[in-house]
């Protein structure tokens, strides 16, 4: 096996010589320049060639197709153009090929159809055209299929929807496909995720979808489905999130979505539904239901805003009996109603006057803002009041004119797959939590900009020092007049996480996994208090879900952000309360030590966590951050100064904060420590030091 990382040039010829040669790769480096040709003259024992994640260019060889004992290929994320060689097609031991995120052109080679033993086939994010070939309905040990955001066309083979062997997810999603979705599509009943969205599909939804009984996410929205949502979708006992909107569907919303009792996330929004919207369930959460562009709605929960539902008129017969049975009983009643009527009037007095004063303050805790006020708010999303690009959007600050109150403004960028199931997710995570060393969020904006396109937006309180990442590192340090951070200031901010960290485990019915705990997503206020922030990826854990009945996630996508994730995500283990922890302890290393879990210093099997092991204890004073320091140049702080100046004492609390982050990052979950445990160890250490000073 080679592995070679942090490479800037090409891969060496010299390779050709390796006769053995069983396992190349090059992940996540600098590789630049053009795929080169000599790599289809590696040995024919090569089974995984991983190429991923660089800025290689140029055109996959023909001769690729050499390489006939590959039995993973990852080429994705890179800048790969021209066609995909249909010498590919020659690689019948082919379990995994990955190409997305590249700008390959082109049709889809019907030879990818011959690799019968593949499992996982990710062509998305490139610019292929044509049609989806009827003949991968050979591959019938397929468990993903992924071919969305791209210039597809044509229609969805019948064929590749009969593939049971398909659970992971299926993916079309993003391209110009038309026609109907076929009926067999119920064949995927092991399925995970269905993503047809953003297409120009037709007809009716299949009642068959309803056999697809392991369904947790489906999107359909972005086409022209018709008709009414079938019955048979009650059978997606399981679901989580399901998407029908800007489609042409119409009738009564259904009753049975209600009863969905997993289903977090509802988008019905412009179709064109009428009737009573359904009360309970999923409809009791206005956070998750997204109704708007269905003009035929009435009633539903009072803070949708719909219109009474016009009452029904009575029969003539109906009519002719309740007129008898109320001048029967009018004469008696008469009295009564008057007597109460009397009694109460002064009550309603009160009450009403109470209620208006609770409705107004409802609305000054939950203030509304549009598109425009907003707008307004950020000078248009200038760049000058941009402050950081993330994943799903961008982040900007923005002055309410009303309260002349200082805000971050949260964009969400449409276009970014997933982004919209981000909102919805961190809006359905923050409208649950509340604490101090949580993000405060003011409100949320899901509306339309002027050009009527989607908008959505998250409004944030301001925090004014920023962010932890630029705190700790010197390209964000440049910006901080004040300096970097001491000790005390740095324990405090962790002392910070770990308590969010432990609310969101154990504050509430369910723990809510974090999924991308970093130093960029920790802000900073005017009192240095540490805030976590972006709960884009995060997720609820059934509390019954004890770590080890935990089983395998299907899902390939990596959860988080590379460097900070835990290692047993990357073989396909659900997300955890355990992998949070993890992040912490990559995070606790980065704020004593200075340096990124990707730092370039770092090799394959050599990360942060090793070489802070490697140098524990004794070499401790060697690999702390350079600029750590325990008083302020001003010396105006509390902090002892004595910690300044005798290096054993500073050695000693180190070794202490860096052995516990070691315990938080050790590869095996169930040796990680808790978080109250970890809350309790380094107040300790708090305290002991400031003792220390003031005694």
């Amino acid at each position: 096996m080679l592995k070679m990382e942090k490479l800037m040039g090409g891969v060496s010829s010299d390779l050709t010589n390796c006769t053995k040669l069983e396992i190349l790769d090059l992940y996540g480096n600098r590789l630049q320049g053009r795929f080169p040709i000599s790599v289809s003259n590696l040995s024919t024992t090569l089974q995984k060639l991983s190429m991923n994640r660089n800025q290689i260019s140029g055109n996959v060889p023909d001769g690729i197709g050499n390489l006939v004992g590959l039995t993973s290929l990852y080429l994705e994320e890179n800048q790969l153009i021209g066609p995909i060689p249909a010498t590919i097609g020659k690689l019948q031991r082919l379990h995994v090929l990955s190409l997305h995120q590249n700008k390959l052109s082109g049709q889809i080679p019907f030879s990818l159809a011959n690799l019968t033993l593949l499992n996982r086939l990710t062509l998305d994010g490139c610019q292929l055209e044509g049609t989806i070939p009827e003949s991968f309905g050979n591959l019938k040990n397929l468990e993903l299929l992924d071919l969305s955001l791209n210039r597809l066309t044509g229609t969805i083979p019948k064929e590749v929807v009969s593939l049971s062997s398909i659970s992971i997810y299926f993916d079309v999603s993003s391209n110009t496909l038309f026609g109907s979705l076929p009926a067999e599509v119920g064949n995927l009943k092991n399925l995970q995720l269905l993503d047809v969205s953003e297409n120009k599909l037709s007809g009716s939804i299949p009642s068959t979808l309803g056999e697809c009984q392991l369904l947790m996410y489906l999107y359909m929205g972005g086409n022209h489905f018709e008709g009414t949502v079938p019955p048979s979708l009650s059978g997606l006992k399981g679901v989580q999130e399901l998407d029908f909107s800007r489609n042409n569907l119409s009738g009564n919303i259904p009753k049975f979505l209600e009863t969905l009792s997993y289903l977090l996330l509802l988008n019905l929004s412009f179709n064109n539904f009428e009737g009573e919207v359904p009360a309970g369930g999923i409809f009791s959460n206005l956070t998750a239901v997204s109704l708007e562009g269905n003009n035929k709605l009435c009633g539903g929960n009072p803070g949708l805003h719909l219109q009474a539902c016009p009452i029904k008129a009575p029969s003539r017969r109906n009519r002719t009996q309740q007129r008898t049975i109320i001048i029967s009983v009018a004469g008696g009643t008469l009295c009564l109603v008057a007597l109460i009527c009397f009694l109460t009037a002064r009550r309603y007095q009160q009450i009403s006057s109470r209620k208006s004063s609770s409705d107004a303050s409802l609305l000054k805790k939950y203030p509304q803002y549009s598109y425009s006020e907003l707008f307004k708010a950020t000078d248009g999303f200038s760049q000058a009041n941009l402050m950081g690009v993330g994943s799903f959007g961008s982040v900007y600050k923005g002055t309410l004119d009303e309260e002349d109150k200082v805000v971050a403004v949260k964009v969400l960028n449409l276009q970014q797959k997933g982004a919209s199931r981000s909102f919805m997710a961190e809006c359905e995570v923050l409208r649950n939590i509340r604490h101090r060393n949580l993000v405060k969020i003011i409100t949320a904006c899901s509306s339309m900009d002027f050009n009527g396109n989607d908008f959505k937006a998250l409004v944030f309180e301001f925090m004014p020092n920023g962010s932890l990442d630029e705190w700790l590192h010197s390209e964000g340090r440049g910006h901080r007049a004040e300096g970097s951070l001491n000790f005390i200031q740095r324990l405090n901010i962790c002392i910070d996480i770990a308590s969010a960290l432990d609310y969101l485990h154990h504050g509430g019915p369910n723990p809510i996994i974090h999924c991308d705990l970093k130093p960029s997503n920790v802000l900073l206020d005017n009192d240095m208090c540490a805030h976590v922030g972006d709960f884009g990826l995060s997720c609820f854990l059934l509390r019954s879900q004890s770590a080890s009945s935990r089983k395998p996630n299907s899902s390939s996508r990596i959860i988080g952000t590379v460097g900070y994730v835990a290692p047993e995500y990357g073989i396909g283990i659900q997300v955890s309360i355990e992998g949070d922890i993890y992040s912490f302890g990559i995070l606790l290393l980065e704020t004593f030590t200075g340096r990124r879990p990707t730092d370039e210093i770092f090799k394959e099997g050599y990360g942060l966590h090793k070489y802070v092991e490697m140098a524990f204890p004794e070499g401790v004073m060697e690999i702390i951050d350079p600029h750590l320091h325990f008083r302020r140049e001003n010396g105006e702080d509390t902090e002892p100064s004595n910690c300044s100046t005798d290096a054993i004492q500073l050695q000693k609390y180190l070794v202490f904060i860096i052995g516990l982050a070691i315990s938080c990052s050790t590869d095996l979950p169930r040796e990680r420590m808790k978080t109250n445990d970890v809350i309790k160890q380094l107040c300790a250490v708090r305290d002991e030091c400031i003792a220390e000073y003031t005694s």
